[in-house]
């Protein structure tokens, strides 16, 4: 088989690369895949423009990553395909996605990558951002890094109460509540496989640090969210029909721009859990 001659587009010096030339459709060799993975950890967030992919070659395409996740606990699926996360907003369904987030935190292992696939955009509007906390981590003064080391902080469902309510009033809730829970991480967490630091934070799921006060935990979590919210270390895509997005949910967050309503916008993702190319989750 004649390896495809990838065009590798790096779209701002922190985080995210267009790449042309794959069709991800049809069955990607081992070399191939391999050198996906690469850009992905280089560059973070991947875009695929111009694909045609069926609910089975996405989904096919994402198990070459890894396992799968199971069912969301509240969002939707395509008919017929449980891991593949149905997603469409309008004037009467408003996205809860615009905030900035890394994707389900409140796990105790949350995903190795996200996948999104463009089925209808609006005429304008919908962009996605997403920004890289390698960058956010490396532009901390020395001594907040070292004030951060050793710093651990709770994760929760964040808006998605208001979801579990909305499915099913108090009942529904305190079901979801016994299901979910919550989980700890590390402030500064290290990638699996490139070893380097990174803010490990977001607005949208992190509620605590521990050891401190719930005063002084707000306090130190607002400043590193609107830290976080540099251009610097952003990207900011706007979609066209047929795109995919990659990102290595691990180390990068995004925020989907709530700008279009009442106009019609319908995504499909599937998560990747365990990166099967790296030794730990």
């Amino acid at each position: 088989m004649t390896e495809p001659t990838l065009c590798v587009d790096r779209l701002t010096p922190a985080i995210g690369a267009l790449i042309k030339g794959v069709d991800l459709s049809g069955e990607c060799s081992t070399t191939l895949l391999n050198r996906l993975y690469e850009l992905l950890l280089e560059h973070l967030v991947l875009f695929f423009p111009e694909q045609t992919l069926t609910p089975e070659t996405l989904l096919a395409f994402a198990e070459t990553f890894g396992e799968l996740d199971a069912p969301h606990h509240v969002y939707p699926h395509v008919p017929g395909y449980e891991r593949l996360v149905l997603l469409e907003n309008d004037g009467d369904r408003r996205p809860n996605t615009d905030v900035w987030h890394t994707d389900l935190t409140f796990k105790q292992n949350p995903p190795f990558a996200s996948m999104l696939y463009a089925k209808a955009i609006p005429a304008c509007g919908g962009d996605t951002l997403w920004c890289s906390m390698y960058a956010a981590y490396d532009a901390l003064p020395a001594g907040m890094k070292a004030d951060l080391r050793d710093l651990f902080a709770v994760h929760a469902t964040g808006s998605y109460w208001n979801q579990f309510f909305a499915q099913g009033g108090l009942e529904r809730l305190k079901e979801g509540m016994a299901a979910m829970g919550a989980a700890v991480h590390p402030v500064v967490a290290h990638h699996p496989v490139t070893g380097k630091p990174f803010l490990y934070v977001n607005r949208h799921f992190t509620t605590h640090v521990l050891g401190m006060s719930s005063g002084d935990s707000q306090r130190l979590l607002t400043a590193l969210f609107d830290h976080i919210n540099q251009p610097d270390f952003q990207v900011r895509f706007r979609w066209h029909r047929g795109t995919v997005a990659m990102w290595d949910n691990r180390v990068t967050q995004h925020y989907a721009v709530a700008d279009y309503l009442p106009q019609y916008r319908c995504m499909h993702r599937v998560t990747v859990v365990n990166d099967r190319r790296s030794p730990s989750p």
